[in-house]
């Protein structure tokens, strides 16, 4: 049986301001993995798999209907048009096939926009990689899940042997009775009026003060009720407008590349025991070395960045999303990595304490009440004040399967959102597999960046 988050027909209000976020491109929060497998995965058996993991995960075969007027989060409704095939697909690459043609595939296709009137997800299979090998390249957008919502989500159509029992078809005359029950229901009248009666995230009283306080800043200082401590809070992080720190990564795109690379899961962690701290302190700690690394190799060092890093709130509860980001100063003068590493476990832990006076469903909330072009500015400026971001998912210890092929190495990619670039890494199979989603007009030399990270994660393990 397979451990589902729990998912609600109506998104978070940290859900829905993701969605209205994307009115800027910028602010995109598709992720994507990218799996290299040892073989040609059994293409129609994954189709069949996929269609029957849409009936035990409803979220797959929903579309997003959103608001009238965005008075509140948008909601998640049967999509009475799904087509298996249309995301399923099939692809080859042309010779030689090699890796940096399969990342600078997998960059168009996470890159190119949702069709907002589908479901939110799209697998490719990508055959002809060098050496008999296939990827599979996994789409997603962010209100479906996060890192750790879809790792979970994901035991739903892999399988730990390559042998596995398939499931049993699905029954013709439950599905076409689901399908017409999709066509005739969809978003009804009883739907909206329940979502604007009785579901806002904040009462409608604090909603009233809130904007009240924001139509004139100058009460808050003096008053004492819940509006205000909520204000405070958001405040304190919005009023950090200070440009990212570094005097190289200074421009902003949409154009993307795609690097990974791997390191040794128990050696690394073994490394971060003995200096006090734990794998993800390492990985912050690597992360900040690497730019130190890049900036005194284009001649212009830098003595501190700034970071924002992903932390999982998720417990039993939890619904897809469960995370919160926090920033923090990381630095990036002349230092041992030992010395680094402290420095960075001080940070992190000050930051996370921080970060509890305005969790991002608190910033959410507050800025529903907001309009969607002035979310957006806020957001920008946010995002023009962190250098990079990272994010650490665990996955499977153990060999996994998909359709017959079996799972080699794991790369996700993570959302940029207006940052220089996003190494995020997934634990799988005693291997840290990462990837790192670069902003190609802010890093002018991605292939240096890699090969800083890459030296980067030697020299920590030879500690």
């Amino acid at each position: 049986m397979v451990d589902l988050p729990a998912f609600e027909s109506k998104m978070s209000d940290a859900e829905g301001l993701m969605w209205r976020m994307e009115k800027d491109p910028h602010l995109s929060s598709t992720f994507a993995n990218v799996t290299i497998l040892d073989r040609k995965p059994d293409f129609e058996q994954l189709v069949r798999r996929m269609e029957h993991s849409t009936w035990i995960i409803p979220r797959l075969r929903q579309r997003v209907q959103p608001a009238p007027a965005s008075l509140t989060s948008p909601v998640w409704v049967d999509d009475s048009n799904f087509d298996i095939r249309y995301h399923v697909r099939n692809l080859a690459l042309p010779k030689p096939g090699t890796m940096r043609q399969l990342l600078d595939l997998a960059s168009l296709i996470a890159n190119d926009p949702f069709d907002r009137t589908r479901p939110l997800w799209q697998f490719v299979v990508v055959e002809g990689l060098r050496g008999g090998k296939a990827a599979l390249i996994e789409k997603l957008h962010h209100t479906i899940g996060d890192g750790e919502g879809m790792v979970r989500l994901s035991l739903a159509f892999l399988d730990f042997d390559a042998d596995a029992p398939q499931p049993p078809p699905l029954d013709p005359d439950a599905v076409d009775a689901a399908t017409e029950h999709a066509a005739a229901t969809g978003a009804n009248g009883d739907v909206w009026r329940e979502l604007l009666a009785g579901s806002l995230r904040m009462p409608l009283g604090l909603i009233r003060q809130v904007r009240d306080l924001l139509a004139d800043p100058t009460q808050i200082p003096e008053a004492g009720n819940a509006a205000a401590d909520t204000i405070r809070g958001v405040l304190s992080q919005l009023s950090d407008i200070e440009h990212a720190r570094s005097p190289l990564w200074t421009q902003r795109s949409l154009k993307r590349r795609i690097e990974t690379l791997r390191a040794p899961y128990a050696e690394t962690r073994e490394v971060a025991g003995k200096l006090g701290g734990k794998l993800n302190t390492a990985f912050l700690t690597v992360a900040a070395e690497a730019a130190s690394r890049y900036h005194v190799i284009e001649g212009v060092p830098v003595e501190t960045l700034r970071s924002s890093m992903a932390i999982s709130t998720r417990t039993e509860s939890s619904g897809a999303n469960a995370f919160s980001l926090v920033r923090m100063i990381v630095p990036t003068g002349e230092m041992s990595i030992a010395d680094r590493f402290e420095a960075i476990h001080i940070a992190a832990d000050t930051a996370r304490g921080n970060s509890n006076a305005a969790s991002l469903e608190t910033l959410a909330a507050v800025a529903a009440t907001l309009p969607t072009s002035l979310v957006t500015r806020l957001a920008r400026t946010q995002a023009q004040t962190v250098d990079f971001a990272t994010s650490n998912v665990r996955g499977a210890p153990v060999a996994m399967y998909v359709a017959g092929a079996k799972l080699l190495e794991n790369y996700p990619v993570g959302p940029l959102g207006g940052v220089a670039f996003n190494l995020t890494l997934l634990s799988y199979l005693g291997s840290l597999d990462m990837g790192v989603n670069i902003d190609s007009a802010a890093v002018a030399d991605p292939a240096l960046l890699h090969r800083c990270l890459a030296g980067a994660f030697a020299d920590f393990l030879a500690l």
